[in-house]
């Protein structure tokens, strides 16, 4: 017997099957962890969030059509959505202690001190700070293509715009990504 595509499962969990959502949520959590884990490089930070997007999805079965046979992208779409709003939040409510100059040094944890000695953790921030200097748009196709995994189709669909745009923009990313790291291996024409 072959394995229920993701819309079967969808479907079966939209009409209140919850073993068949939890099936969704063995197949795709990981990669869901994994995006939000390169978004925040927080592990925890990360796990919070995933369970908000499974909620999220959760809530909203009934509702949402998925446009391929895979919940993926609906799912990575739903997370990119998730960080920005918790970036958001965290940040009205910094600006809030500061304007009440309750705004105090962090502690630093144990778990961020042994986190922040595994090569993992260095390398993802180097590529971190790399996105962070391309625009947005190329960002995001890097994150879902590059790191997610997606082909540049589910890409489009979790995007909502034409292949052809995923096409050109992953192009101009790899292009920007390989000047930003060699900048002396970049070709200067007269």
């Amino acid at each position: 017997m072959s394995p229920r595509s993701d819309q079967e499962l969808w479907d079966r969990g939209a009409g209140g099957d919850a073993n068949a959502f939890a099936q969704l949520y063995d197949r795709h959590a990981r990669a869901v962890y994994n995006f939000l884990h390169r978004r925040t490089a927080s592990w925890s930070d990360a796990e919070d969030l995933t369970s908000a997007v499974f909620l999220q999805a959760w809530r909203r079965r009934s509702e949402v059509v998925l446009d391929r046979d895979s919940a993926l992208p609906w799912l990575l779409r739903t997370a990119d959505y998730t960080v920005r709003n918790e970036w958001r939040s965290k940040l009205r409510y910094r600006k809030a202690l500061a304007a009440a100059r309750q705004l105090h040094a962090e502690v630093d944890d144990h778990a961020d001190a042994v986190a922040g000695r595994i090569d993992d953790d260095e390398r993802i921030k180097a590529a971190r700070e790399s996105l962070k200097r391309l625009p947005r748009h190329e960002r995001e196709i890097i994150e879902l293509c590059v790191w997610a995994g997606l082909d540049q189709a589910a890409a489009a669909v979790a995007l909502d715009v034409p292949i052809g745009t995923v096409k050109s923009r992953l192009s101009r990313a790899r292009k920007h990504l390989r000047e930003l790291n060699h900048p002396s291996a970049v070709e200067v024409r007269p």
